[in-house]
């Protein structure tokens, strides 16, 4: 049985975080959840400054506390995923975004992964006392909030999303709840220390 974990961004994986990102760039994929690296391909090393500063909790004006992992394959030391955690929301990602973006490597979907990565993504919730997450999704994206449905997700509403005009949906993950209840199915595909 596979198992996986969350790896925090670091200048060792630099090669392979770049190597990633260029999957979804080559195959035209949606990038999501990962913290904006692919704005900083050639620039990695701020890239981890950049993530630094995200965790602040002293935020400039717009800006809130994040963390950023890679989820990683322990059989082969791959990275499969990323995750983006917003610790708490502001307006805009209230009403786009909301508090985890995530993505799984083109090469690597359809495998249930993200469904691992969204689990230990509400771990890190609830180590940081967020009590329901908000995450939205593409309507068009069906396996993104298959996903979000599979961990207890609650659809709130359809909507056309401010910033790309396009048809998105919103769910609620009622956080201990989703851990609960879905522990026996997860725990152990994740890799503890």
């Amino acid at each position: 049985m596979e198992e996986f974990f969350y790896e925090e961004p670091s200048l060792r994986r630099k090669d392979e975080a770049i190597e990633f990102i260029n999957e979804f760039i080559k195959n035209n994929s949606n990038i999501n959840g990962t913290g904006g690296l692919d704005r900083y391909l050639d620039d990695y090393e701020g890239w981890l400054v950049k993530l630094e500063q995200d965790y602040r909790a002293n935020q400039p004006e717009g800006r809130v506390p994040a963390l950023t992992y890679f989820l990683v394959r322990e059989s082969d030391n791959k990275i499969i995923g990323m995750i983006n955690i917003r610790l708490v929301l502001n307006d805009y990602l209230r009403r786009h975004g909301g508090h985890i973006g995530y993505c799984i490597r083109p090469s690597e979907r359809e495998k249930g992964y993200n469904k691992i990565n969204l689990y230990l993504g509400l771990k890190v919730c609830q180590q940081h006392e967020v009590e329901e997450a908000l995450l939205d999704a593409d309507l068009d994206n069906p396996a993104s909030w298959k996903t979000m449905e599979s961990l207890g997700g609650i659809r709130v509403e359809e909507y056309i999303d401010e910033v790309d005009q396009t048809k998105s949906v919103r769910y609620i993950i009622p956080v201990d709840d989703s851990i609960n209840r879905y522990k026996d199915i997860y725990e152990s595909k994740i890799k503890h220390y």
